[in-house]
């Protein structure tokens, strides 16, 4: 079984209007809300493989708080410049190319793309994966590359002002 986990980078801030947007760190809320949602993954006992985040700065730290409640090390995160800014496609050529030694994946990435990868595995339209909202897809693929509408459904999904 596969496990896969779409980790929308937490609440970013707007307080600095000349700051890239590839630069935007995280506001007061997406600092509480990373961690803690990070503990309540912790808490359902997930162990994740590996950590694949985009590069952009909201979302690295939001990976980064996940690696550390999951007690993995920071150097451990493989950061994927193809997740920023991304279509769906995009993001299913990342999935399908996921080493085959790893079961339980996370990835930080960004909406509107999350939320429509997640709506391809869905049964009930998700019309918007909320900031730091995590979204638990199962396969029964046998390789990440065999993992397809078909074979993959959202399980679950926590949303922070549902489990905080």
């Amino acid at each position: 079984m596969l496990h896969l986990y779409l980790v929308r980078h937490a609440k970013s801030s707007w307080d600095h209007p000349g700051l890239r947007d590839f630069d935007r760190p995280l506001n007061k809320r997406g600092l509480r809300d990373a961690p803690r949602m990070a503990r309540f993954i912790r808490q359902l006992g997930v162990r994740p493989d590996l950590l694949v985040s985009s590069p952009a700065n909201r979302a690295l730290t939001t990976a980064r708080f996940f690696a550390d409640a999951l007690e993995i090390p920071e150097a451990a995160i493989v950061q994927q410049p193809d997740i920023y800014e991304a279509y769906p496609t995009t993001i299913l050529r990342i999935i399908s190319g996921l080493p085959e030694s790893a079961h339980t994946v996370f990835l930080f990435g960004h909406n509107p793309t999350f939320t429509d990868v997640a709506n391809s595995f869905s049964q009930r339209y998700i019309d918007n994966i909320p900031t730091c909202g995590v979204i638990h897809i199962e396969s029964t693929a046998d390789s990440w590359a065999a993992l397809y509408e078909e074979n993959a459904r959202v399980k679950d999904y926590y949303f922070p002002k549902e489990v905080l």
